[in-house]
């Protein structure tokens, strides 16, 4: 009769098999859930952003919240939250944007903290079954009667002990190399999306942006004026 898959495993792995397997399940479900929202954004192309960056979006702030309304990606959804407080002091915007950008941030490393400690505990729980494998190992030796040794003795011992490295390894590499990728990603998409919402602040404050090198005008304007989400434009020094 073949042996059922758990039963198989407890083979190989014995006592550990139920702490291994609940560290894989961890592993997977972290990211797959990771890589559902990762993928999507590889793939999403925004106009308004191209508009942005070379200074040609010439729209009214409520005009493009409109534009925006049925966007998704964080980029957008930050978007969105600095316009709908167009009216707002520019410090309080900054404020309320420093606050939403710290809470995203969370989320976009939610999971990856427990995938650091799983792919640590990982190879601890595969060192522990290779000390168990040889205790096994030398109570076969000390339990035979004979005075031969044969490999079919030491066999079942050394299966545990390799066994559960090996699987204390598989766990391990996956979990602390997506810890570390999606961390990344996480890290690079939060100042992505702090660069864009910085242009599109100052975009409200009516400060022209004209392509990467652009220095905002900054020091040409002397006032800008502009109330209730409409575009402010900056008054030239005289």
């Amino acid at each position: 009769m073949e042996l059922s898959l758990y039963q198989s495993l407890h083979q190989q792995l014995g006592a550990l098999t139920w702490p291994l397997f609940i560290c894989a399940f961890l592993t997977l479900m972290i990211l797959l859930e990771r890589f559902a929202i990762l993928l999507p954004s590889l793939f999403r192309r925004q106009s308004w952003l191209g508009e942005l960056r070379n200074g040609t979006l010439d729209e009214s702030s409520d005009s493009l919240l409109e534009r925006l309304k049925d966007n998704r990606g964080l980029i957008s959804c930050g978007a969105r939250h600095l316009l709908r407080q167009a009216a707002q002091p520019k410090a309080l915007r900054e404020e309320l944007l420093s606050l939403w950008l710290a809470r995203e941030k969370r989320k976009l490393h939610a999971g990856l903290k427990l995938l650091q400690y799983i792919g640590t505990i990982s190879p601890l729980l595969g060192l522990l079954g290779t000390v168990l494998g040889l205790v096994e190992m030398f109570n076969d030796i000390g339990a035979n009667q004979s005075d031969s040794i044969t490999p079919a003795l030491l066999a079942s011992g050394l299966g545990l002990a390799m066994y559960t490295t090996a699987a204390g390894l598989l766990i391990a590499v996956p979990a602390l190399l997506g810890a570390q990728l999606f961390g990344l990603w996480a890290e690079r998409s939060v100042a992505s999306c702090a660069h864009v919402l910085n242009h599109l602040n100052l975009w409200l404050e009516g400060v022209p942006l004209q392509g990467e090198d652009n220095d905002y005008a900054a020091f040409n304007l002397t006032k800008l004026t502009g109330v209730n989400g409409k575009r402010r434009h900056p008054e030239p020094l005289s």
